[in-house]
């Protein structure tokens, strides 16, 4: 069993200039939980690390995939598995880092045992049924799976999302596949400045504009069809509107700032109801002491 740590939570939170900070003084290479950073040329929006930051500490999960690639959370955690061995076989730990839930948590569910779900309806329906209460969502898994309605808030999300999306029951998988291996764990570092983070949201697009996005997005638009998926990353299909002439600027700088805070809120939602209150840690990375508190929360799990 592995016992992963993943440092997560919402976009502009600050997740990477920690993880560089534990990388440099513990050695470990980091895997990206990013959905988005995977893509190859979608760089500035994505707020890829820098490529001084990859030639200072290896990372894994960046640049991985054409634009018009799918990719699920499993298949990204099966191969976070393969990078993590990788790691292991030059002395590096690894690091999780990222704000995609749903790839931190494929690391921590038994593979063999959930079917491989659409990863953008997941997403949109895991963004609805979080914000339900427990009898809420009690009622939906007796209706849909009862064997399930009885366990805990994330098994019953597990059994509804699986009867909705996989028409199967969850139930019935684990008992014709018969007992799952033992699922891994993980200990979660949460990052969060708090109320300053729509500040930093907004700081952070402004800087990524002026780092030259507006032309990423002017080259991507000559090689890359408007259906290829990574589009879906925050921010670029606005972007790419206002450099076709279908909005001003003006207008989708601040739309991309409110979409990109939305998001915001939606990641702070699945990450406060989704992990398990007894593995998290929270940071705020504005704190005098948080470096401190972040290298304390590596070396407490290192064996």
């Amino acid at each position: 069993m592995t016992v992963w740590r993943c440092i997560v939570g919402p976009t502009a939170a600050g997740k990477s200039a920690i993880a560089m900070a534990l990388a440099r003084t513990h050695g470990v290479a980091i895997l990206s939980a990013d959905s988005r950073q995977g893509y190859r040329g979608f760089d500035i929006g994505t707020a890829k690390p820098s490529l001084a930051d990859r030639a200072e500490v290896p990372h894994y999960g960046v640049d991985v995939l054409d634009p018009g690639d799918r990719w699920s959370a499993w298949a990204w955690a099966e191969a976070a598995r393969r990078w993590a061995a990788d790691a292991a076989t030059h002395g590096r730990a690894a690091l999780v880092v990222g704000g995609t839930g749903l790839y931190v948590r494929a690391l921590v569910e038994p593979l063999d045992s959930v079917p491989d779900l659409p990863e953008t309806s997941r997403a949109q329906l895991d963004a609805w049924l979080t914000q339900q209460d427990q009898a809420t969502l009690e009622r939906w898994c007796r209706r849909l799976d009862p064997a399930r309605a009885a366990l805990g808030r994330t098994q019953r999300l597990r059994a509804i999302e699986t009867a909705l999306l996989a028409g199967r029951r969850l139930g019935d998988l684990f008992l014709t596949r018969g007992p799952a291996q033992p699922a891994d764990r993980a200990r979660y570092l949460v990052v969060d400045p708090g109320p300053v983070l729509a500040s930093r949201i907004a700081q952070r697009v402004q800087a990524m504009l002026d780092a030259g996005w507006r032309e990423e997005v002017d080259r991507l638009r000559a090689v890359v069809p408007a259906d290829a998926p990574a589009w879906k990353a925050s921010g670029y299909t606005v972007l790419r509107a206002s450099r076709e002439g279908e909005r001003s600027e003006a207008d989708a700088v601040a739309r991309v700032i409110i979409e990109t805070r939305q998001y915001a809120k939606r990641q702070r939602t699945w990450f406060r109801h989704q992990l398990p209150a007894d593995a998290v840690t929270l940071l705020d990375p504005t704190a005098p002491d948080a470096l401190a508190r972040a290298h304390a929360w590596w070396e407490e799990g290192t064996p």
